[in-house]
């Protein structure tokens, strides 16, 4: 696959559920209130249980690494939380939706810059990575 500046990576939607902040707590050690307690998280000033920072990042890569088919390719990755990922206490959850866009390719490796929307709200920002063109 040729990789230009420009190219759109399929966007992908990720449903996250109350079950899953609970697997993703016990896979990462990440026990914090806030992340199972609507009680203490609207205490502390949040709207509800939120997912883990964390497991957002790691949902929104999978684009890339989807994309790529190879996920040794991935040279680098980071971004910044902008917003919680809210999690209602439902079957529906909460719906995380992330694309991408390839920014400049120069010298064996391209930029990716992702967009992650939970609600038409932007979660992560300066979220990029780069990678590995072949």
């Amino acid at each position: 696959m040729d990789i230009v500046e420009g190219m759109e990576l399929p966007a992908k939607t990720f449903t996250i559920t109350r079950a899953d902040l609970v697997r993703y707590a016990g896979a990462s050690g990440d026990f914090n209130v806030i992340h199972w307690n609507e009680r203490i998280a609207k205490d502390v000033g949040l709207p509800d249980v939120i997912a883990h920072g964390m497991l957002t990042m790691g949902l929104a890569i999978q684009v890339v690494t989807d994309w790529l088919e190879d996920p040794s390719r991935l040279l680098s990755y980071g971004c910044r939380f902008t917003r919680p990922v809210v999690v209602p206490d439902d079957a529906d959850g909460a719906q995380l939706t992330v694309s991408g866009t390839v920014g400049g390719v120069a010298d064996g490796v391209a930029t990716i810059t992702l967009r992650a929307v939970c609600q038409d709200v932007t979660v992560l920002s300066k979220a990029t990575a780069t990678i590995k063109v072949a």
